[in-house]
C-alpha cells in the first residue's frame, strides 16, 4: 500500500471529526503520492523543484518504479523538460480532484463495504463502509505507532493525531505522542514536500475565505434592493 492509500483509510477511519474539506485531502494525498516516488526513485527534488529520479534520468519507465496504478499515473504525469515545476505547482496540478480519484479506486477494488458518500465542498465517509483488509490494518498500524509523515499529511487533511491504538477506535489521546519534529526526519526533501503541502493547503483556506465574504457580501446586496 502507497501513503497515500494509507493517508485515506487514516481521514476516513479516525473519529476526530465526520467530515474534511476535499480539496484539502486532495493536496495531502498529491503529496503522499510525491514522497512515495521520492523514495522510489521515480522522482527527485532540486531545491524546491521536482525532477524525474534516478530511474527515470537512466532510461528506465518510471511506471517500473512503482506498481500502483495511481501512483504509475504520478510518475508518468512528472514534467521531465527544464525548468521543472515547483513542489507546490505540483501539488496543484496532481492534487486537482485527486482525493475522488482515490475514493472511486477504493470502492472499485472492493476495499469499501458500502458506496461512499461525498458532497462537496466537504467529503462525510463512514468508517463502516471501509472493509476489514490487511491494508486497512497496515494503515492503522502507521497511526498507531504516530508515523510522523503520514500524521503530518493527515493534519494537512484536517485530521489530527488524537488517537492511540487503531484510528477507528474512538479513544481519544492528548495529542502529545505523534507531533515528531519533522526536521529529524532525515530527508529535508520530504520536509520540503509536508512544507508546501501544509502552505498549499492555507491558501487553499484563504481562498475559501474569500469566496464566502464575497458571497454573504452579494447576498446582503440582494437583501437589500
Amino acid at each position: 500500500m502507497t501513503t497515500a492509500h494509507d493517508l485515506l483509510v487514516a481521514v476516513i477511519d479516525t473519529r476526530s471529526g465526520t467530515s474534511v474539506e476535499q480539496g484539502d485531502l486532495s493536496l495531502a494525498l498529491a503529496g503522499a503520492e510525491l514522497i512515495d516516488l521520492i523514495d522510489a526513485g521515480a522522482a527527485d527534488l532540486d531545491g524546491d523543484r521536482v525532477v524525474p529520479g534516478a530511474e527515470r534520468t537512466e532510461g528506465a519507465a518510471a511506471e517500473s518504479v512503482v506498481d500502483d496504478p495511481l501512483l504509475r499515473k504520478a510518475a508518468s504525469s512528472l514534467v521531465r523538460q527544464e525548468p521543472h515545476e515547483p513542489v507546490e505547482d505540483w501539488l496543484w496540478r496532481r492534487g486537482r480532484d485527486l482525493g475522488a480519484a482515490y475514493l472511486a479506486e477504493l470502492e472499485t477494488t472492493g476495499s469499501a463495504a458500502a458506496r461512499w458518500r461525498a458532497r462537496k465542498p466537504t467529503l462525510s465517509i463512514d468508517p463502516a463502509a471501509l472493509a476489514d483488509s490487511p491494508a486497512r490494518r497496515h494503515a492503522n498500524d502507521r497511526w498507531a505507532a504516530h508515523e510522523p509523515v503520514l500524521t503530518a499529511l493527515a493534519a494537512a487533511a484536517g485530521v489530527d493525531a488524537r488517537y492511540d491504538g487503531d484510528p477507528g477506535d474512538g479513544d481519544p489521546g492528548d495529542g502529545s505522542e505523534g507531533r515528531d519534529d519533522l526536521t529529524e526526519l532525515g530527508d529535508d526533501r520530504v520536509v520540503t514536500v509536508l512544507a508546501a503541502v501544509n502552505e498549499a493547503v492555507v491558501e487553499l483556506a484563504g481562498v475559501r475565505q474569500r469566496r464566502a465574504v464575497e458571497t454573504a457580501a452579494f447576498d446582503n446586496i440582494w437583501r437589500a434592493v
